[in-house]
């Protein structure tokens, strides 16, 4: 069973231009943290950075080779299907690893599990998660509770929100289906640092400033990183924040 990570990039992106190699205060760019998670799980064969634009080369670290896709793929109508199956033509695969950059503090046991549902064979596909419980409202109306009888908050009917960090899923079912969660998933619950994700500058200000506060945290920072848990030299920053809450 061969299993693939791809991570697509483009650097045109025009909410938030070069959004994906912009770097953290301490000089990271954003990509490295997806790269280097990856590449730190031994269950995935081959990695590949999935983009349009040569100059990506100068930003991939541990295992991860650079795969040039097609500049067709880089427009604003282009859909995730249209790019895994351009990625599909070129690389087999079994088992997919989608893995997206502006989902930078995944950690790597949250991937692991995600794998190893899939490769279970109990589950057609699996993704990272956000558990909500929360009191929503839509359309003016509360969407799930009364407010004439409050509950608690843990009381409340748990919902999901798909994190877009990590996707798993077999090469049978996006060629059957077109889709990248299949019918029976596996929902791999993450932290709220795992969940963060960076669509517009205010959320990659976000990110940086927890970036930059747990990387303080583990006593690295500047040319002084050779004690950090990550052999590629960045930091695993969603690691260090269940070390400082335990």
């Amino acid at each position: 069973m061969k299993i693939v990570a791809l991570v697509p990039i483009k650097l045109n992106n025009e909410r938030f231009p070069n959004k994906n190699i912009r770097r953290f205060d301490d000089g990271t760019p954003l990509c490295q943290l997806m790269f280097n998670t990856l590449s730190n799980i031994e269950e995935i064969d081959e990695i590949y950075c999935y983009c349009s634009n040569p100059k990506i080369k100068e930003y991939l670290t541990g295992r991860v080779k650079f795969l040039q896709r097609s500049k067709s793929l880089d427009t604003s109508e282009t859909k995730a299907g249209d790019f895994i199956a351009a990625f599909l033509d070129d690389v087999q695969a079994d088992i997919v690893v989608l893995g997206q950059v502006t989902g930078p503090f995944i950690k790597a046991d949250s991937v692991k599990k995600c794998i190893s549902a899939v490769a279970s064979g109990k589950y057609d596909s699996a993704f990272s998660a956000l558990k909500l419980q929360e009191f929503l409202w839509k359309d003016d109306q509360p969407l799930n509770y009364d407010p004439t009888s409050i509950p608690r908050t843990q009381n409340l009917p748990v919902m999901y929100e798909e994190s877009n960090a990590i996707f798993v899923f077999t090469e049978k079912l996006f060629h059957q289906s077109h889709r990248r969660i299949g019918f029976n998933p596996y929902i791999c619950e993450i932290s709220k640092i795992e969940a963060i994700d960076i669509d517009y500058p205010e959320d990659f200000e976000i990110a940086n400033a927890v970036y930059m506060h747990l990387l303080r945290k583990s006593g690295g920072g500047g040319d002084n990183r050779s004690h950090l848990p990550d052999s590629c030299g960045n930091v695993y920053v969603a690691e260090i924040f269940e070390r400082e809450a335990a």
